[in-house]
């Protein structure tokens, strides 16, 4: 079982950058797990639509055909973080790998949507998508201390 990030475009601020590879390392104690970055399709000469498509057609490219595809979407059920574990402990019994996606800045593809096992939201509030993937990696890392009763969470 491996839990993977896929994100549309880079983050370019070092800083960021750091804390998110220290969460990565943290995490890949409890499970495998990567960040798998595809190239954004942001262009002033297609539509939303077709930025969607081919960003959505670059994340498909990455799945495999058992994966969990769990996409991170404003639209997406919230969770506390006991519970939040609750549904990664849920996820990971099923030795499936888990797909989680952050998309472009126009979000998601109709194909994407249509593949997608889960909408998880981490916020009502708009966040870039270079803040959303350190918010993303805390809270994966949290799941698992809580999971396995690491006293890094307190209620």
């Amino acid at each position: 079982m491996e839990i993977k990030l896929i994100v549309v475009g880079k983050t370019k601020r070092t800083e960021l950058s750091k804390l998110i590879d220290e969460y990565i390392k943290r995490i890949n104690f409890y499970c495998r797990f990567k960040i798998i970055e595809i190239n954004s399709a942001k262009s002033k000469k297609i539509s939303e639509e077709e930025i969607k498509k081919v960003e959505g057609d670059n994340i498909l490219k990455n799945l495999n055909k058992n994966d969990i595809l769990i996409l991170l979407d404003e639209r997406g059920k919230s969770y506390g973080s006991r519970k939040f574990s609750e549904f990664i402990s849920s996820k990971t019994q099923t030795n499936k790998n888990l797909i989680f996606v952050i998309g472009g800045a126009f979000g998601f593809s109709n194909s994407i949507y249509e593949k997608s096992n889960d909408l998880v939201s981490l916020s009502s509030m708009t966040f870039s998508h270079q803040i959303i993937r350190l918010f993303f990696t805390e809270q994966l890392y949290r799941a698992f201390t809580i999971i396995n009763n690491h006293p890094y969470h307190n209620d």
